[in-house]
């Protein structure tokens, strides 16, 4: 088990993770860091319990809008030129892996 240091709005987390998977931890939270500075930057400091929660809402949103237009997207795989099924189900597999490492992270920052 690997352990990073991650920053995020300032701070400091110390994150457990799988061995091999720092250089991933690592990119996720500073696609979570600059989500919490544009938040940040267009309503304020808020208190740092409520901006993480509103950055947790917004990725949540993009994660429901990639599984909507995933859905869409099953959808069109009989047009030429489109998504074969496996490759739908492969991306539909990678989305759920993400999403289920970002509950994981923000339920590790939810601790600290």
């Amino acid at each position: 088990m690997a352990q990073v240091s991650i920053r995020i709005n300032g701070r400091s987390y110390d994150i457990a993770c799988d061995d091999g998977q720092e250089e991933r931890i690592h990119a996720l939270a500073s696609y979570v860091d600059e989500r919490v500075r544009e938040i940040s930057d267009s309503v304020g400091q808020i208190g740092e319990q409520r901006l993480l929660v509103m950055t947790s809402l917004l990725i949540a949103d993009e994660l429901s809008n990639a599984h909507e237009q995933l859905a869409t997207d099953q959808k069109t795989t009989a047009e030429p030129g489109s998504l074969s099924a496996v490759e739908s189900d492969a991306l539909a597999g990678n989305i759920e892996s993400m999403a289920a490492r970002i509950e994981t992270i923000a339920g590790k920052l939810a601790k600290d």
